[in-house]
Order: C-alpha cells, then structure tokens, then sequence
C-alpha cells in the first residue's frame, strides 16, 4: 500500500515537465515501472572520503529511507555531481529527518580518478563515495538513461518510492515530504501560485574569443502573468557556466535579468546550457549559450 500510495504522488509531479503530450506519457509508465522496485546492490561495497580517512558500510544501517544516486562518466563528469548542491541537500535531508540517520549512496563511476578527487577537494565533499569503477551498480539494475531519472528515494527493504534528481526543486520537495512523511494530493497541486513568464531570447552566440578571457551575457524574464514570479533555481549543465539572478520575487509587469558568465577551461566549441525553474507551467526554462573559445 505504501509503495502504490507513492506511485499516485509522484505522477502529480508531471505537471512540473514542460514537455509533449508523449514524452510525459513515457516518463509517467517510465515512473510506474520504477515505483517499487526493488534496487540491487553490489556486494561488499565500502564508501570512502576522498582522503580515505573514513568508510562506510551503509548497506548494513538500518535505516526507514536511503537514497541513492548514480553518475556515470559517459558525460561531462564535473557538469553533472553537483557536489555544491548535494553537500546542502545532505543538510536539509538530516534537519527532515527524525532519526538523522539516512544515507545517501553515492555511486560514481569516472573518467578519471584523479579528476574525481580534485574535485571533490576543491568543493570539501567529505561525505563519503563509492567508486564503481566496473559500473556494477549499473549493471544490476538497468537504470533509466536520461540522467535526471538516476536518482531514487528508497525505502528500508530498497524498494524505489520516488525517482528523479533532486535539482529539481519539486522533486526534491517531493523527497522532503515523503521522508518527513507528509501527505501529498491533487489539492497539493492547486497551492502553487502559477504566473507566466516571457524570455528576450533563448540562446546567446558569445562567437570567438581568447579561451582565457571570461565572457559575460544576460538574459532578460519579464513577469507576464498577474501573480508574483519566483525563480526558485537555476542550474547550468557545467561548472564553467555560472548565472547571478535576484531572489526576490518579481512583481508582475516587472523585469529581471540573468546575468551568465562563462569561463572556459580550455580552448574549445562549446554548447552550455542553462535551466530555469520557476512557478510557472512551462518551468523548467532551457537556455543556452554558445562560442567559441579560441
């Protein structure tokens, strides 16, 4: 009953997508086959620090939720950790939770482990990490391959409750609420205060420029809709993109601006791209900009 009532709130999230008419038919039968599953784990698995001053056999906690989630390094490994959001995300997670006591799996398999641990030094990600090398994490379960479907809520026999990164900010509220073990409804739904937004444009040519020079653009929202605009999150497909944008909620009729800089890391083609969430029923936003660091 439990993992059925978990199906039912999790569809609502649905109407956050801002996508076709099939593409949510396929992430909705996409979300009931993975509704319940029950998630395999490698044997003998350890979670060790960067600097290999702890490890950690979470598999054996005892625990009433755990979440797990999977990066793999068939894309732009440093775009997709996150390590910034996760080590708030761990906070907000144990500040819910009764028993301050849920892990969260990490399971990378890299490129390159030396990269893996710059990064995690530089961002002071001292939470431990699994390093699956031989993807086994991967292979026992078949994960979804869009990447935002490869994280998942479980519950105490690894059954999946909930699915999707929690970058999303209703997705992540959709964890908060299960662990804090919260009520969700359609009459949920009718709480969000909906506006409209409108763009200036969605894409920036930054064209050619010395790889070393940092590049700076906008783009500019205006509030269109007759209810306050909030940007609850931006998020960029990697590190070298970063976007400045004011909290405050936009009145409507009003104007903000995004302000993207973008500093390469070496010389290079590239194509980045930023999501906007916001409370509107197109959110999240996809931006892009592009050039050519030379």
């Amino acid at each position: 009953m439990k993992i059925l009532k978990h199906i039912r709130f999790f569809l609502i999230l649905l109407v956050f997508y801002s996508c076709s008419g099939n593409k949510k038919e396929a992430i909705g039968s996409m979300v009931r086959e993975w509704i319940g599953k029950k998630i395999l784990f490698p044997e003998n698995t350890l979670f060790i620090t960067y600097d290999g001053k702890d490890s950690v056999d979470f598999l054996s906690m005892k625990s009433d939720y755990r979440i797990v989630t999977y990066v793999n390094s068939e894309a732009c490994f440093s775009c997709t950790l996150r390590l910034p959001f996760w080590k708030e995300f761990i906070m907000e997670v144990d500040s819910v939770s009764l028993d301050k006591n849920i892990p969260i799996l990490f399971y990378f398999d890299p490129p390159n482990k030396s990269d893996l641990y710059i990064l995690l030094k530089r961002y002071n990600f001292m939470y431990p990490i699994c390093i699956d090398e031989e993807d086994c994490l991967n292979k026992l379960n078949h994960f979804p391959t869009d990447m935002a479907f490869q994280t998942f809520l479980l519950d105490s026999d690894n059954k999946v409750l909930a699915i999707g990164n929690p970058i999303n900010p209703q997705v992540k509220e959709l964890y908060l609420n299960i662990i804090q073990g919260k009520q969700l409804g359609r009459e949920n739904k009718s709480k969000h205060i909906i506006t409209k937004v409108s763009i200036d444009r969605s894409s920036v040519s930054m064209g050619s420029f010395d790889w070393q020079e940092e590049q700076k653009s906008a783009f500019t929202l205006k509030n269109t809709g007759d209810k306050p605009l909030v940007i609850q999150d931006v998020t960029t497909s990697c590190g070298c993109t970063t976007v400045a944008y004011s909290k405050e909620p936009l009145q409507p009729g009003g104007a903000t601006t995004l302000e993207v800089v973008y500093k390469a890391e070496r010389p290079e083609h590239f194509d980045k791209t930023i999501t906007l969430y916001c409370n509107t029923d197109n959110s999240p936003l996809t931006l892009k900009i592009s050039g050519d660091a030379k």
